[in-house]
């Protein structure tokens, strides 16, 4: 076979299929020579389906480059030395360098200097056994950039071979906003374990000073007896009212953290009031226990003054309208005189406690009636509900301290809202009345005399 003819030859053509169809395709001879034999090989391809092929290919890598290059997330592949050969746009600048700054480069440029050696060892384990998952579950990750700044990341890990090896794909998130949130909750919680602290340093005082006067109740056995019945039923009050609190409080810090993108804010927003919904009734609870000790140290003044009647009860009822439950009514009436001279102080904390018993122990969609009387000789304050009511035997010791109806078990409370109602009437030398019956309602009645001697009005 003379040089000519064993030269390849390709030339383009048409051809004519089986049914009879023409197209144009390239034509190919080739020639080889195998154990001391000539051969020679003919090949047809079809210009249009090999153009139809590489265009498909062309545009199945057009695609696969969008996803790369526009993803919203940091893409790398390194080889198995650890050597970046593709990164996508987002990645590069998230680290501040330009393409060919990284190619080629290992990984470890993009890792603090503090944790080479380790990473090292990481890569080379992950090589021997490659499988998809987080990268650092449980620990905090950092990456560097090219001027040294330092940014905390999540990383995750896939990996692929082919005909050129085994390749690790890492995807890289950048969790600074997280981190910064994460670190304002944290704040928060911080600072309500210091109010809640502050708050328990006051409850230990009040308990302090219950115990210092412990010498003074044992001039008889049966203060001393008391004395021991109420230091029992003090802390296991306490213990039962604050840790329901508590537990909402820091089963809500902890769920807030995993709230933090800006679609999560209502329920960050939710998580947070009931936080500060919890913290305010921790605080009234404070506030009963830190009366209670107050009253029976004598550190109680009364302190009597004038003022208008109906200006003070609305103001009054305002204020407990944000613990009213849905569509319950507060109907108010006064009868008689405008002015009266009391301690307006005491008398808020007597309605307050009334009122709040009432919204508590009645149900929603309920109206609950308050009304005051103002005679030449005495003062009227009436509460009525038409709750759960109380039984004969519950109204026998209904104004003891921690004393609670049987009936309201499952309800919160202290037991001491009744007492100090009255204590203080009782210091403004007020005679209170209660009247009740179950499944019916309940109606407490106050009436404070008024010395028409030294009264103006």
């Amino acid at each position: 076979m003379t040089q000519a003819a064993a030269d390849n030859l390709i030339a383009e053509r048409e051809f004519r299929n089986i049914k009879g169809e023409t197209f144009r395709g390239v034509y190919e001879e080739i020639f080889l020579k195998h154990d001391h034999k000539d051969y020679c090989f003919f090949r047809i391809t079809d210009i249009l389906a090999d153009r139809r092929y590489k265009q498909q290919l062309n545009k199945e890598l057009e695609r696969f480059g969008a996803l790369f290059d526009y993803a919203s997330i940091g893409i790398l592949v390194a080889n198995k030395e650890g050597e970046i050969v593709l990164i996508n746009d987002f990645a590069l600048q998230q680290f501040g360098y330009k393409r060919e700054g990284l190619l080629r480069k290992k990984v470890e440029i993009l890792i603090p200097q503090r944790v080479h050696h380790r990473h090292v060892g990481h890569r080379e384990r992950y090589n021997a056994d490659p499988q998809s998952r987080p990268m650092g579950i449980g620990l905090d990750l950092y990456a560097v950039r090219n001027d040294g700044t330092e940014f905390p990341v999540e990383i995750s890990l896939s990996h692929y071979a082919n005909e050129e090896g085994n390749f690790v794909i890492a995807y890289i998130s950048n969790i600074t906003e997280r981190k910064k949130a994460e670190e304002r909750v944290e704040k928060l919680y911080s600072e309500l374990e210091d109010m809640v602290e502050d708050r328990t340093i006051k409850l230990r005082r009040a308990l302090e000073e219950l115990e210092a006067s412990k010498e003074e109740l044992t001039i008889a056995l049966g203060k001393e007896k008391e004395l021991g019945d109420l230091k029992s039923r003090f802390v296991s009050m306490a213990s039962h009212e604050f840790r329901t609190p508590l537990s909402t409080i820091l089963s809500s810090a902890f769920l807030v953290k995993h709230y933090d993108t800006d679609q999560d804010q209502p329920i960050r927003n939710k998580h947070i009031q009931r936080i500060v919904n919890n913290v305010s009734l921790l605080t009234d609870t404070l506030n009963d226990f830190l009366s209670v000790g107050k009253i029976e140290e004598g550190k109680v003044q009364v302190r009597s003054v004038e003022f208008d009647i109906e200006e003070h009860f609305n103001t009054i009822i305002q204020e407990m309208q944000g613990i009213i439950k849905d569509n319950q009514v507060i109907q108010y009436k006064h009868i008689g005189g405008k002015k009266m001279v009391l301690d307006p102080s005491l008398i808020k904390h007597i309605v307050m406690n009334l009122l709040g018993n009432a919204i508590k122990f009645s149900k929603t969609s309920s109206v609950i009636e308050i009304e005051t009387i103002k005679d030449e000789d005495k003062f009227t304050l009436l509460v009525k509900d038409n709750g759960i009511g109380m039984s004969e035997e519950d109204q026998q010791h209904l104004f003891e301290r921690f004393y609670r109806g049987s009936n309201v078990t499952n309800i919160q409370g202290t037991g001491l809202g009744l007492h100090i109602v009255h204590k203080y009437s009782e210091m403004m030398n007020g005679n209170i009345l209660c009247s009740s019956e179950l499944n019916i309602g309940t109606t407490f009645t106050i009436v404070f005399p008024i010395d028409k001697e030294n009264s103006p009005y």
